[in-house]
């Protein structure tokens, strides 16, 4: 079984990880081109390509895909031409594949997607189980068709979900999914798994996250804002201002009373009790854990606390 895998993001990693590990035979690895990062806008590598590179893989990196002719992929101003293989494996490519390109294999193209499909399709299914609340999310294996997350469900498998950050949730549905691609793939290819079509009314879709998206409105309760801290602790970070400069804030915990109860205060009022740092909200307080103030570094709030000492009764917006 010759397979070619689609990925680029480090969602994608562990289950390439997993294919050569059960010795299934990766043709070519098909990754985005390496985009300008950091301060300096230098290339750098997408994480699946390096990952690539280590297990000594033949890559390619289009630009655009669009078929010309069979086998032949063209990619700006030049083609490249694709392995035979049995079966193509999209897992967070973060590029649409094209129709023509879908009725290449004999096996079809099978997506690893991070959520119980129906629900979460599009780009951004771990935060939002994250910012929703979800008793619990999981994975999906589908066969590709032409529309976004919307091909017949394979296989899914259930995760129990608590107070996670996004790292910590990402990499578990990460190893997740690579066991069950690796579990499902025989049943699959021997013609046992039946797809069954999903239930389009109760599909849900999720957007592309933006900096702006990181901006606390503390009117919120303190629960809906934990949850925002927790699902973009990593991109965007969590953010509002106080004296005109922004503060990030990474860690936090969540409480079941209102700080300044029985004074005057007003949501997004900062308390200080000892070395803690509580924020009203819209119901129920905030206590912050790790925060970052604009042009500083990332303090726990005891040593933030001790180097700001009037903040109390400042109002974060």
């Amino acid at each position: 079984m010759k397979i070619i895998f689609f990925g680029t993001s480090e969602f994608a990693v562990a289950p390439l990880k997993a294919l050569v590990k059960a010795k299934y035979d990766i043709a070519a690895v098909v990754t985005q081109p390496d985009r300008p990062a950091g301060r300096k806008q230098e290339p750098l590598p997408s994480p699946v390509k390096l990952a690539a590179l280590k297990l000594g893989l033949k890559i390619f990196q289009p630009e655009i895909l669009e078929i010309v002719s069979l086998r032949e992929i063209f990619t700006k101003n030049w083609k490249l031409k694709i392995p035979e293989a049995d079966l193509y494996i999209a897992v967070s490519y973060g590029q649409i594949i094209p129709n023509d390109i879908l009725n290449l294999p004999p096996f079809g193209i099978l997506n690893l997607h991070p959520s119980l499909l129906p629900k979460y399709r599009g780009a951004s299914p771990i935060h939002a189980a994250i910012l929703s609340g979800d008793a619990e999310t999981g994975v999906s294996i589908i066969k590709l068709d032409e529309k976004l997350d919307h091909g017949p469900i394979i296989t899914t498998r259930n995760l129990k979900m608590s107070k996670l950050y996004y790292k910590d949730l990402h990499d578990k549905l990460a190893e997740l999914g690579s066991e069950l691609l690796i579990h499902t793939l025989p049943d699959y290819i021997s013609g046992k798994i039946k797809p069954s079509p999903q239930d389009d009314s109760k599909a849900t879709f999720t957007k592309r996250i933006t900096k702006d998206d990181g901006r606390i409105n503390w009117h919120k309760s303190a629960e809906e804002i934990d949850r925002m801290i927790r699902a973009y602790h990593l991109w965007p970070v969590a953010w509002t201002t106080m004296d005109g400069k922004r503060l990030k804030i990474f860690e936090s915990a969540v409480l079941p009373f209102s700080p300044g109860e029985g004074r005057s205060w007003k949501r997004g009022r900062i308390v200080v009790e000892g070395h803690k740092l509580q924020i009203a909200t819209g119901a129920g307080a905030l206590e912050i854990l790790l925060l970052q103030l604009e042009g500083s570094r990332p303090l726990p709030t005891r040593d933030f606390v001790n180097g700001n000492p009037s903040l109390s009764g400042k109002i974060l917006l």
